[in-house]
């Protein structure tokens, strides 16, 4: 696209400026029509100078979930490799899914600057203000059993605590199993969806949806977002990128995923007890048919949160509700 041919001359000019006549070479266009892109490129939020002497500076980006910006300097080759953004959707995890059953390969990622049905665990809503938060999913088809599934949320998590922690140095905790808290409010949530037979897997939808910069105001009790926390924390990041915790969200999604192919579950797993205050913890588990209450021991293998009972039994978890008790 020429409007994207364009950005990327006016990122790499060492210059600052790029004249007119340069672009016009470039594009094979005229100056007519070089402005024209120009001011449909102001409209979408592009900060451009224009000087009649020097030609046109790019002095700011606007922080929008749009293909060319999230690849701008996004280091991966799987995670990425294809992104599709839109406005508004129901939810990126059904865009995604209806993606993946048309055969769209593995590492596509769908972002949406806005959700009207945001999914949540066990069927609830994830609230999804319009340019506030990062909701995305991606497809993945690894090589596992269906009973494996909560490996990747695991290893989701684990990415999102990681960039958001690099991104804006707020300590991003997990709490199982697809929660992201900081100072104990929720930041983030992780939904995990496949389509599998018997014995493997299709593929998997993996959503994550991060509160960025949503003001507290609109938040549900016991949430929380970036911008509010950074507050809180007397840090001058007032405004924190989307873009920037996006393209770090992919990029340790990539890391590790590969890393798992490679090297098995245990390095996630190890990166999960580091990044989780949970072991040890008391906690009330909530499932469909009954209730438990235990110390956190650890986690196993598929990813299943292990609970000593007051009776000394351990029992694996695989899902449910926490509530923390200390």
């Amino acid at each position: 696209m020429l409007d994207e041919k364009i950005l990327a001359v006016l990122r790499r000019s060492a210059e600052g400026h790029v004249s007119s006549e340069e672009l016009c070479k470039l594009a094979g266009i005229s100056r007519a029509a070089i402005w024209k892109h120009i001011e449909k490129l102001r409209q979408e939020g592009y900060e451009i100078e224009a000087s009649p002497h020097l030609g046109y500076r790019l002095i700011a980006v606007p922080d929008r979930l749009i293909p060319s910006e999230v690849k701008w300097a996004l280091n991966t080759k799987i995670i990425g490799k294809e992104i599709l953004s839109y406005k508004k959707v129901d939810s990126t995890n059904d865009v995604a899914y209806k993606l993946a059953e048309k055969g769209m390969k593995e590492g596509c990622v769908i972002f949406a600057e806005e959700q009207e049905r945001g999914k949540g665990r066990h069927g609830r809503n994830w609230l999804s203000p319009p340019h506030t938060g990062i909701y995305l999913s991606f497809i993945l088809r690894p090589e596992i059993a269906p009973n494996e599934i909560a490996r990747i949320t695991l290893l989701a998590a684990v990415c999102v605590a990681k960039a958001i922690r690099g991104a804006t140095g707020l300590s991003a905790m997990i709490k199982w199993p697809n929660d992201i808290i900081v100072n104990g409010r929720k930041i983030c949530g992780i939904l995990t969806e496949m389509k599998a037979e018997q014995d493997r897997v299709d593929f998997l939808i993996v959503g994550i949806g991060v509160n960025v910069g949503t003001n507290e105001r609109s938040l549900p009790k016991g949430a929380s977002s970036i911008r509010v926390e950074l507050r809180r924390a007397g840090r001058t990041m007032t405004h924190p990128s989307r873009l920037e915790i996006a393209r770090r969200i992919l990029e340790e999604v990539e890391r590790h995923y590969i890393r798992l192919n490679k090297s098995g579950f245990k390095a996630i797993m190890d990166d999960w007890k580091h990044l989780s205050s949970m072991p040890g913890s008391r906690i009330k588990v909530a499932m469909q048919t009954r209730s438990l209450e235990g110390i956190v021991h650890d986690i196993d293998e598929n990813g299943a949160l292990i609970v000593r009972l007051d009776s000394g039994i351990l029992e694996a978890v695989s899902s449910g509700d926490i509530i923390m008790v200390r």
